[in-house]
């Protein structure tokens, strides 16, 4: 499957220099999240390994905005008049969004500009880097609606990247932090004039799409497994991961391109 087969009816879908960049796309309301873009977001980065010519990801909003969450008349509305087995239909499925990115391959870069709440904010998180600028405001608000903080893996994957106390902060009272907080706690890798946050997350994205892919795949897919393995394990199963790299011909291609003081070309291969 190439990039140019696939078609989207809820969220943006773009693809240039082996990126794709999928836009929330309801600006008129801060890009909230619908059931119906739920599960295309979850289908569509569930299909991204079949995807050939795509090598790295931009999740972003239109707008001015990244996320407000789940749409409050076309999300929370219904949600309260379901019975348990359409609620617990719901949240494995938002869970299932969540899981599609952190397993498909391609490095993923969230550009967050302004509301990154709620569901949003998990959004982000579950990106593998992200970038943002000084006026975006991060917040898990679940709480505030009456909710668990412990929503969509965020009580696995926040701590990992901020640190426990901080993510019990967030998680228990619901407030946003601002972007100069996000990226001195962690959560943000990068902060940008907000003009520029997409360029930039689509530059780095290029980088790493340009970088040696099949190598790229296994640092994500070790990042995540190794949550469960202990320091042993862990050693053991890098060891595994780097011998099969260097069976790669990328890995020959970087060789021969230092032996000849040269800038290697990946293919991915």
């Amino acid at each position: 499957m190439n990039a140019a087969d696939i078609k989207t009816a809820h969220v943006g879908w773009r693809v240039a220099d082996a990126v794709a960049t999928i836009t929330l796309d309801r600006p008129e309301r801060k890009n909230p999240l619908t059931f119906a873009s739920y599960a295309e977001l979850r289908d569509l980065f569930r299909g991204l390994d079949a995807v050939a010519d795509v090598k790295a990801v931009v999740l972003t909003g239109a707008g001015g905005n990244f996320c407000s969450g789940g749409d409050v008349h076309e999300i929370i509305g219904p949600l309260t008049k379901m019975d348990m087995g359409g609620l617990l239909d719901f949240t494995r499925m938002t869970g299932d969004l969540v899981k599609a990115m952190r397993l498909c391959r391609q490095p993923i870069v969230a550009a967050i500009d302004g509301i990154c709440a709620g569901a949003g904010a998990i959004l982000a998180m579950a990106a593998d880097l992200r970038l943002g600028t000084e006026r975006s405001r991060t917040a898990f608000l679940f709480t505030r609606v009456g909710l668990a903080g412990c929503d969509m893996g965020a009580c696995a994957i926040l701590p990992r990247i901020i640190g426990q106390g901080r993510a019990a902060e967030l998680l228990f009272t619901g407030r946003s932090m601002s972007g100069a907080e996000a990226e001195r706690n962690g959560f943000l890798n990068r902060l940008c004039a907000p003009e520029d946050v997409l360029g930039e997350a689509q530059a780095l994205a290029r980088d790493l799409a340009a970088g040696p892919n099949f190598a790229h795949a296994m640092t994500k897919r070790m990042l995540h497994a190794e949550w469960d393995m202990s320091i042993e394990q862990a050693i053991e199963a890098e060891a595994q991961a780097q011998a099969i790299c260097m069976q790669t011909k990328d890995f020959r291609r970087a060789y021969e391109a230092f032996a000849a003081k040269r800038k290697p070309v990946f293919e991915g291969n």
